[in-house]
């Protein structure tokens, strides 16, 4: 065996005891003030476990771990140094399914997306698959990071791209403690470039939206209290224009659940989580209508199961065996971090679940 797989074997076996010590954690907690109530009780008392998929209508695919941002909040564990990228073998299975799904989102993720090799290849080919929402999820700085991004702009408006962006805040300090020193600036220069495509303006057809996450062991406040004051300082400041913010609670899983135990704040978010647990939210939540795609080409019911390596309860498990009636026929595999899917609002991919 050759030492580069050497290497990655090593690297994906510390990866697999990472996930099943976070998995534990999650399932015994490390409490001192008394056991919380798991999630699959919480849901049987208002008669919604089993959790079951509804119609698929989103395809959320994973095309590599590698970011030229390290973010403390980050439940990809993400960074420069990961090696984890999907092939275009991989990708060709995703275009089969692409082509012949019953889902009308494509939502491509990392990492950040554009650092796959092959994702401009990529993103042509599914652009004619005749999916109605395109997402690429780009944070922003990738767009400044290199001059071989730089007209990533004019490339997501070519192909009708809806760009989803990572923005913790509208100011210098809280964008850059959670996300690194200089992140804000280069996401100001980013959103101005794709407003001046068109992209974020009243009545464009090019969809710019906003994500914000905490930057601590607490929950997001209202979201559209949270829109309306990122719209005001960021005209005000910058001229910038933008479409939503989505407002998405931190996961306790991978890095943030590091942060969590190592700031000794993680009994007081379980609590938190389970205190503002909403029951109408469960209805809503991402894993009921979203397949998720990891760049190796396994199937979980979220990208937070993912990350816990949790694959689909199904017989269909990879993409290379795709099944759209087998998987909906399945159930939905739940543990602790679910919570944080259904606390307050609840939170998704797309932002907060309950009407």
């Amino acid at each position: 065996m050759t030492k580069v797989k050497t290497q990655s074997l090593h690297k994906r076996e510390d990866e697999l005891a990472n996930a099943n010590r976070q998995l534990e954690i999650l399932s015994n907690g490390i409490f001192q003030s008394g056991e919380l109530p798991t999630f699959a009780k919480k849901i049987k008392e208002t008669n919604q476990f089993p959790l079951r998929p509804k119609k698929l209508e989103i395809l959320q695919i994973n095309v590599g771990y590698m970011c030229n941002q390290v973010c403390e909040h980050c439940h990809v564990d993400a960074g420069p140094d990961r090696k984890e990228i999907m092939t275009v073998e991989t990708m060709k299975q995703c275009l089969d399914v692409i082509k012949n799904t019953g889902a009308h989102t494509l939502d491509l993720t990392g990492g950040a997306p554009e650092m796959n090799p092959n994702f401009r290849w990529f993103v042509e080919e599914a652009s004619k698959a005749g999916i109605k929402d395109f997402i690429v999820r780009s944070n922003l700085t990738i767009i400044r990071a290199n001059k071989k991004y730089y007209d990533l702009p004019d490339f997501f408006k070519k192909h009708n791209v809806h760009v989803v962006s990572s923005m913790p805040h509208w100011t210098r300090g809280k964008t850059d403690k959670q996300r690194g020193e200089g992140v804000f600036d280069q996401s100001i220069k980013a959103l101005q470039e794709l407003n001046a495509r068109g992209y974020g303006m009243p009545n464009s057809e090019l969809k710019l939206d906003l994500v914000y996450n905490p930057n601590g062991a607490y929950l997001p406040g209202d979201q559209a209290a949270m829109e309306k004051d990122f719209k005001k300082a960021l005209k005000e400041d910058f001229d910038i224009q933008f479409h939503n913010l989505f407002a998405i609670t931190n996961l306790p899983i991978a890095r943030f659940l590091d942060y969590l135990i190592a700031s000794e704040n993680y009994e007081d978010y379980m609590y938190q989580l389970v205190e503002a647990y909403n029951p109408s939210a469960v209805a809503n939540v991402m894993c009921t209508n979203t397949i998720s795609i990891s760049w190796d080409g396994w199937l979980y019911d979220c990208d937070f199961n993912q990350m816990l390596g949790l694959k689909v309860a199904s017989k269909v498990q990879h993409i290379k065996d795709y099944n759209e009636a087998i998987l909906n026929d399945r159930n939905i595999l739940i543990s602790q971090h679910c919570y944080g899917c259904t606390a307050g609002a609840g939170s998704s991919c797309q932002g907060t679940v309950a009407e």
